[in-house]
């Protein structure tokens, strides 16, 4: 584990490998564990970045609000530290919203990106809501919201084959302080569409979906890359693509890396 200081605040990430820099972005309630597999994988042929986003796992929280640009401006941060000028960002749920913000702030640093499980669009008004909703849980009840969310992330027919996975990411979820999921649901709710910058066509996206993905109504996320040279995988599994679809979904990132 390494550690830096931006803004006063404690960011932990992890640098392994040479070579092309391939930056890993978990999710909301995961943390940069999640990616120990693909790091080792990865690093035989790549320099692997992963980074604890604001209030998950060891780096700690910035604030009440964690804007997706204020995880953004923490990655480049990270790549400003390690004097990398360019690299490809795979961004998974939440941590595609800070990879896409991120390409906004940053272009000139965006070699490559992957939304994996993730989307372009803002929330919707019902999500907005939803997203009051899970503050108000996970404030009146904390271990019951967060094992419910990540159970729920996983597609019905996965849960039970995959229960021990899901125990792990439980497990690293409920380490995940209060303060940084309220700030991290808050961040999420006000976070900007960029559609318009998919439109764009700047530099090589591929997006993944999951066919039963409880989360992202996987044919709305289609609309978002109709008319542009993105590339699209789709999985017939859930929101967790990267521990539902694992060996395929590392052939398909290195395919896309090269």
């Amino acid at each position: 584990m390494k550690t830096l200081l931006y803004k006063n605040t404690k960011i932990s990430y992890s640098d392994s490998g040479t070579g092309n820099a391939i930056v890993l972005l978990h999710g909301f309630l995961e943390n940069k564990k999640m990616w120990k597999e693909y790091v080792d994988f990865f690093a035989e042929k790549y320099r692997v970045i992963t980074i604890d986003l604001l209030g998950h796992g060891e780096t700690d929280c910035l604030g009440y609000v964690h804007k997706m640009e204020d995880n953004a401006d923490v990655v480049n941060e990270v790549l400003e530290h390690l004097k990398i000028g360019k690299a490809i960002i795979l961004g998974h749920s939440m941590g595609g919203y800070v990879g896409l913000a991120f390409a906004e702030l940053y272009p000139e640093k965006i070699q490559k990106l992957v939304l994996l499980n993730s989307t372009s669009k803002e929330d919707s008004e019902e999500k907005k809501l939803n997203r009051t909703r899970a503050i108000k849980a996970v404030k009146q009840n904390y271990v019951s919201f967060v094992s419910l969310a990540i159970a729920n992330l996983f597609s019905e027919n996965n849960r039970t084959r995959l229960a021990e996975e899901i125990e792990k990411v439980k497990a690293e979820a409920l380490k995940t302080p209060l303060q940084g999921i309220v700030a991290s649901l808050e961040g999420m709710k006000i976070r900007k569409d960029r559609e318009e910058l998919v439109r764009k066509n700047l530099f090589p996206i591929l997006l993944i979906l999951g066919k039963k993905d409880p989360v992202l109504n996987y044919e709305e996320s289609l609309s978002q890359i109709e008319d542009t040279t993105a590339e699209l995988v789709s999985f017939e599994d859930g929101h967790m693509s990267q521990i539902e679809n694992k060996e395929a979904l590392k052939t398909i990132l290195l395919d896309f890396f090269e």
